[in-house]
């Protein structure tokens, strides 16, 4: 069995990473780290995880950390890039939860993040976990950056009209809507329920820290910049993630269903509604899915094109656990294989 290591178990996409690992067939846990809890039974905290783990939360400790396969970093940003390089030099693969590894350019990281990153020379190395996009370079990674929930959905959206130049890339705009669970679990007014209940609102609109990730990856994709408006909202719900997305055809094309069911045919966890769909967050809730459907309005020059997701599952922890089968050789679906809540 994969011996796996948690640093930062104690929030929503530390239990996430649990409860998937609890039912993995090639891996155990063998390690969850937090310094406030540690001596405490995981199952004290995460009633959810009783009769499938019988850990107790730990100090990190690099000796400890060092028995492991591959450590998960569930941590803030800013956390990883100070412990990931004496793991790297241990020979212990590392999925990096949070954004240390995701920007390339050290001054953007330190721009968007408010602090120089601790080891730029791995920012190179470090492979995007976009499985659908990076699938071979992450079989031979040993720091794979697992990509935010926003920018998963988003440039899941977007791929296929990007790979066949349908699109005016200096006019793309994301409407993006995220559950609570996004902001994470710690105290904070704006998360109470009083607060978030019976409310919908914009936030970050002059840049948020996802936008310089998703430009870099599109623009990597097609080796040219891309012009991207980025609004993210907060949804009075837990989980889930709804982008909606915007573009201008820069061609006559009607086969653009086609040409999503073709992109992604061979994708297991990218599903592609039928034509006219309208996709719902609940049909993820709890599942490792992308459910996209597009659509042109009239038949006139713009497209849109509706993407969701669990921001807990594809767009964090489920997400991990699969770059963790690529690089360790399993079956890219093993654990994963889960169906959706409902309602």
């Amino acid at each position: 069995m994969l011996k796996c290591g948690i640093v930062g178990g104690t929030g929503y996409t530390g239990v996430e990473l649990l409860r998937l690992l609890a039912r993995h067939p090639h891996a155990e846990v063998s390690l969850v780290t937090s310094r406030a809890e540690a001596g405490r039974p995981v199952t004290d905290l995460f009633p959810n995880l009783r009769g499938h783990l019988s850990l107790h939360f730990e100090k990190p400790d690099l000796d400890r950390l060092q028995d492991c396969d591959v450590v998960f970093f569930a941590t803030p940003n800013g956390t990883a890039m100070k412990e990931v390089p004496a793991l790297l030099e241990a020979g212990i693969k590392v999925v990096d939860l949070a954004a240390d590894f995701r920007l390339k350019d050290p001054a953007v990281w330190e721009q968007w993040y408010g602090m120089p990153h601790a080891c730029p020379e791995l920012l190179q190395e470090a492979v995007y976990g976009l499985p659908e996009l990076n699938r071979e370079a992450i079989s031979r990674a040993r720091l794979v950056a697992n990509p935010g929930c926003y920018p998963t959905a988003t440039t899941l959206g977007l791929l296929p009209l990007l790979k066949h130049q349908l699109i005016d890339v200096e006019h793309i705009v994301a409407d993006a809507k995220s559950g609570v669970s996004g902001a994470g679990r710690k105290a904070q007014v704006g998360s109470l329920l009083a607060e978030a209940a019976e409310s919908f609102k914009a936030y970050a609109v002059p840049g948020h820290r996802h936008w310089p990730e998703i430009r870099q990856t599109l623009s990597q994709f097609i080796d040219a910049p891309v012009g991207l408006d980025f609004v993210p909202h907060l949804l009075p719900m837990i989980r889930g993630i709804h982008v909606t997305l915007y573009s201008y055809l820069t061609s006559d094309c009607d086969t653009l269903q086609a040409i999503y069911e073709e992109f992604y045919r061979d994708e297991p966890f990218v599903d592609v509604l039928p034509e006219g769909s309208h996709p719902e967050t609940r049909s993820c809730k709890g599942a490792n899915d992308c459910r996209i459907a597009v659509h042109r309005p009239r038949n006139g020059n713009t497209v849109i094109v509706l993407s969701v997701i669990d921001n807990l599952v594809k767009g964090a922890a489920g997400q991990a656990v699969q770059n963790m089968n690529l690089m360790a050789g399993f079956e890219e679906r093993a654990g994963l294989d889960i169906v959706a809540l409902t309602p």
